[in-house]
């Protein structure tokens, strides 16, 4: 995809602003980035920050609870709002005549969100519901991003339930969400994308408008939550009650994605080798010749790729039959990835996995929703925005020797083991050391 135009900028009170006009449809998309995830709510406040991406939507400085999503549905547009490891986003697609109602929407809840402990007490509910409905009563609900970290790792950042128990969800506060918004919903924490059909000086003229006056508060210091990997395996087992079959869930460490880009990518090209459709080596082996596994996948993030700084996690999940152990399981895996850590991937491998990556890369900016968020986050996170259409040539150089070296990097004295069995009762997931 050609790089379309981008003009970047800084307000006084530190919002930073991408835009990127786009005359081919008459549609503008608006988000907002706040530089802060799950992986930075409180301790003993898991789940905060999920929390107050709905507090959000429940009233503002100058509007009623509701009041928001009548403006956009209105409008003839969507909306919704995400949280990430290490960013919280939210969006509006709407008519390009309506960009002036989104700015102003975006605006007004930057300035102050409407913090009420009935809003709050509404809210806690709804993300309590929303646990129960994916997490506690669905088969493997939770797996693996919120039952593999704990076993990965050791720091309350990086192994908690970002999804929040119910315990600490009841425990939060009024005073809690005015630190969390003080704290971390300043203009100078965020990124404003937009994108779609308007004209840059129109754009500058609302967004000096609407932002320009919300007040300046310094962006807190990010922390590092680096931690050392693994000196040995870790395993863990959790038992799911409404799981047909057993799973495997294992989790490696992967290249800094932030400093060590070419790395990352490497790992995506090793995930797409690996499970990516049925020619793949693990579905071949697997699924096909050994029937080892019913299901089997790979992947970079435990959200999926782009989605957090370091450390990040290299998953491979596995759903198996019950006469199959997980040490099976696991030898298989080994043996795959000790074959491509001594003899790298032939060229024509890697251009099916690149050539596949890429087609879907296209596909996705082409919804102006998803490049819109794919703008902003790679702008917070990257501090270029502009990466998002270089990503598909960058994969395409990514060298069967590279994809080699990060198979080799995924060793068995390194990683953790989630173990989900069928039954009844709970087993929280662990940590223990096994010798290898």
């Amino acid at each position: 995809m050609a790089d379309p135009e981008l003009v970047r900028f800084t307000l006084d009170n530190g919002l930073r602003v991408v835009l990127a006009p786009d005359a081919t449809a008459p549609v503008v998309g608006v988000s907002v980035h706040y530089d802060v995830g799950f992986r930075s709510e409180p301790e003993g406040r898991t789940g905060f920050a999920h929390l107050f991406e709905h507090l959000m939507f429940q009233g503002s400085e100058s509007l009623e609870k509701l009041a928001h999503f009548r403006y956009v549905q209105s409008s003839g547009g969507s909306f919704n709002g995400s949280t990430h490891p290490d960013y919280t986003d939210y969006f509006e697609v709407l008519p390009a005549a309506a960009l002036e109602r989104a700015l102003f929407l975006e605006a007004d809840r930057m300035r102050a969100p409407k913090l009420t402990q009935e809003n709050l007490a509404n809210q806690i509910d709804v993300v309590k519901e929303e646990i129960r409905l994916n997490v506690l009563n669905r088969p493997y609900g939770g797996f693996p991003w919120i039952t593999l970290p704990p076993v990965l790792y050791s720091t309350f950042p990086n192994a908690h339930n970002g999804y929040g128990g119910f315990e600490d969800l009841e425990q939060a506060t009024l005073d809690d969400c005015a630190a969390f918004f003080d704290t971390y919903y300043a203009p100078a924490n965020a990124v404003l994308t937009v994108a779609g059909d308007f004209t840059v000086e129109e754009a500058r003229e609302l967004i000096e408008k609407h932002f320009g006056d919300v007040p300046h508060r310094p962006a807190p210091e990010r922390p590092s939550f680096a931690e050392p990997a693994p000196e040995g395996e870790l395993r863990g087992e959790q038992i799911d009650p409404h799981a047909p079959l057993p799973a495997i869930g294992v989790g490696y460490r992967m290249p800094d994605p932030i400093n060590d880009l070419d790395g990352y990518l490497a790992n995506l090209v090793l995930a797409g080798v690996l499970t990516d459709g049925d020619g793949s080596r693990l579905q071949q082996r697997m699924v096909h010749r050994e029937p080892l596994v019913v299901d089997i996948g790979a992947g970079a993030g435990l959200f999926g790729p782009f989605e957090a700084r370091d450390p990040d996690t290299f998953t491979i999940t596995a759903i198996h039959p019950p006469d199959v152990s997980t040490d099976q399981v696991l030898a298989a895996l080994d043996e795959e990835l000790e074959k491509l850590a001594a003899t790298p991937p032939e060229d024509q491998e890697l251009k099916k996995v690149t050539a596949r990556w890429a087609a879907s890369l296209h596909s996705e900016h082409d919804k102006l929703v998803s490049r819109t968020l794919a703008l902003g986050s790679f702008e917070l996170l990257y501090g270029d925005a502009s990466l998002v259409y270089r990503l598909a040539e960058k994969m395409s150089s990514v060298t069967g020797e590279a994809v080699s070296a990060a198979a080799k990097a995924l060793r068995p004295d390194s990683r953790a083991v989630l173990v989900v069995r069928p039954g009844s009762g709970s087993v929280e997931s662990e940590q223990e050391g096994t010798e290898q």
